[in-house]
């Protein structure tokens, strides 16, 4: 806040909040592919069900990581390889990596706890994580709408 009540915005306030740490947040949010917003449902549908059914045994994590370093290995190859030159930035080398390990993990977490497919037979957990990636869809498509 700067001298006189005022925010940097020139607006009156008691408590000014700082919006620098957000603009990049509203940007990334604001630059999103459908693409990469389905990967982030994804990724919310999958943070749900760890945190609902949460194993710490390490021979499941252990076995999830060893799963993600050969089928990565294995995609990484697939898709460098040939005469097409592909060069991937490390946000996509981590993602071929990071998906066979949310994949194993996820199997082993809802083995026997009746899941069909990768639905919970708890319609609330259903719930909850569609409510949470459709409340991200609703800001990504405010913040495309709003004028920079």
């Amino acid at each position: 806040m700067s001298p006189g009540g005022f925010c940097e915005d020139g607006n009156y306030t008691l408590i000014c909040i700082c919006s620098a740490p957000v603009r990049p947040i509203v940007g990334y949010l604001r630059g999103l592919s459908a693409g990469r917003l389905t990967l982030w449902c994804y990724f919310i549908w999958y943070t749900v069900v760890l945190v609902r059914y949460f194993d710490s045994r390490p021979r499941l994590w252990l076995t999830s990581l060893g799963l993600s370093f050969i089928i990565g290995v294995a995609l990484y190859i697939s898709t460098t390889a040939g005469t097409n030159n592909v060069k991937l930035d490390r946000w996509q080398t981590f993602r071929l990596f990071l998906m066979p390990f949310c994949v194993s993990s996820f199997a082993a977490l809802v083995k026997d706890h009746g899941f069909i497919l990768i639905f919970s037979p708890k319609w609330q957990e259903i719930g909850f994580a569609l409510g949470a990636c459709a409340v991200l869809c609703a800001v990504v498509l405010l913040l495309k709408r709003r004028p920079l």
